[in-house]
């Protein structure tokens, strides 16, 4: 039950972030991609920050920045500049192969081998998904596929490496989110003020939106998708991906009076499906325990304690008397 509300919870994120599109479309100021992602990720992560009131500490200024140029700084310019120019959905069919990308590098980096199961669920969850959002359009524009390949590895590279990094003592998810949103914002910031020019003027309806893009959509968001990171497998954690173009397609049908085709709906259920056998372990057994570096050397570190431990008792026993030099009662003649 603990595992399955972690699931749940950790779907809220890519449920949330499938109402982007509608919100933006209804909302924000047109053609204001960057200045959007900087809305989304900067005030969001200052207040993770102020409310976790945590800093990282030596390496992890370093690894704070990199995760959050993958996770934000890079993932938010690249997937809205693949989102404008691509058509009819494409950008969201490219991004629903993370799963695929994840596998590989948990591979790589994680030591979690591949199984036929976790990439059949891969495929199918990317073919589900093309059903849903795909429409007829003409010649594919190459800078948008490489910015939605490029945006999609991104993502999928720091869902990775926050696994496989974890967590420095003392500190939880909601700082975690709140160190790569800020650094990802500050990444965005100068890209947008030179590429957009000054922000534009906004209206009740936008600061409506851009309030519940930068509390709900991101610094609530990010931090159950963090927390998530830290109590599932990295591949589970994805494969709750699909759920965010599925969202897209359900808000586009209640919302704004988009209609289902039949072949939408065979889409959704194939996707569906797949984002639940994600979530399912290999072999129904439990799930082998993954440890990080710093898991890993605290482990070493009592393994060496112990060991030294006994080697003192040992040489201890030695010489009480009575006793021989290999420790043993010694015969009396």
């Amino acid at each position: 039950m603990k595992r399955s509300s972690t699931v749940l919870l950790t779907a809220l994120a890519p449920v949330s972030w499938g109402t982007t599109y509608a919100v933006t479309t209804e909302l924000l100021p047109a053609d204001r991609p960057l200045f959007t992602g900087l809305m989304r990720a900067l005030p969001a992560g200052l207040l993770l920050l102020a409310l976790g009131r945590v800093l990282p500490r030596g390496v992890w200024w370093a690894k704070a920045a990199v995760l959050g140029a993958l996770n934000i700084g890079a993932f938010f310019p690249l997937l809205f500049l693949s989102a404008y120019r691509l058509p009819g959905g494409m950008a969201a069919v490219v991004g629903s192969v993370g799963p695929l990308f994840v596998v590989g590098l948990s591979a790589l980096l994680l030591g979690q081998r591949p199984t036929a199961r976790t990439v059949l669920a891969g495929v199918v969850a990317a073919f589900g998904v093309s059903l849903v959002v795909l429409k007829a359009a003409g010649a594919l524009d190459p800078l948008g596929v490489l910015a939605a390949l490029a945006s999609t590895a991104s993502m999928s590279a720091g869902t990775v490496l926050t696994k496989r990094w974890g967590r420095p003592d003392g500190v939880g998810p909601l700082a975690l989110a709140g160190w790569q949103l800020t650094a990802g914002g500050l990444l965005i910031a100068p890209l947008a003020f030179v590429v957009e020019g000054a922000p534009p003027a906004l209206d009740g309806r936008a600061v409506g939106g851009y309030l519940y893009l930068a509390l709900a959509n991101t610094a609530v968001s990010y931090w159950l998708w963090f927390r998530g990171i830290g109590r599932l497998t990295a591949t589970q954690v994805t494969f709750l991906g699909p759920l965010s173009p599925l969202t897209a397609a359900v808000v586009g049908w209640a919302a704004l009076g988009q209609a289902l085709t039949p072949l939408q709906l065979t889409g959704m259920a194939l996707a569906f499906g797949a984002t639940v056998a994600g979530q399912l372990r290999a072999g129904g057994g439990t799930a082998v325990r993954r440890f990080g570096p710093a898991e890993r050397e605290v482990r070493a570190d009592r393994d060496r304690d112990r060991d030294r431990d006994r080697d003192r008792d040992r040489d201890r026993d030695r010489d009480r008397p009575g006793r021989d030099r290999s420790g043993a009662p010694a015969l009396r003649r």
